[in-house]
């Protein structure tokens, strides 16, 4: 099973931008479809981008235009390149792997990010 470990949150004003990168160990993540997830306080954890083992891409349409996911596997890492920040964007990010054919997948411990003037 492979781990992963987020990080590049921060806090930034509206309109910056932030990386985030993920890091997986214990395993190639190059099996694996990655995505990232947000969790605003008191909501649900929401789907943003799903990048596929052969790098198609898929964006929620709130953030579709402005985030770009982006895997390396060479360096067994995924991206999250975040632009024109919006406080509506402020939440916990989450990274997840997931095998085609597994019922579930990796969860990393998430990293901040809040959008605040």
């Amino acid at each position: 099973q492979v781990q992963l470990v987020e990080s590049g949150g921060g806090l930034v004003q509206p309109g910056e931008s932030l990386r985030l990168s993920c890091a997986a160990s214990g395993s190639s993540m190059s099996p694996y479809d990655m995505a990232w997830y947000r969790q605003a306080p008191g909501k649900q954890r929401d789907w943003v981008a799903t990048i596929t083992i052969v790098g198609m891409t898929f964006y929620a349409d709130t953030v579709k235009g402005r985030f770009t996911i982006s895997r390396d596997d060479a360096e067994n890492s995924v991206y999250l390149q975040m632009n024109d920040l919006k406080p509506e964007d402020t939440a916990v990010y989450y990274c997840y792997a997931k095998e085609l054919e597994a019922e579930s997948g990796s969860w990393g411990q998430g990293t901040q990010v809040t959008v605040s003037s």
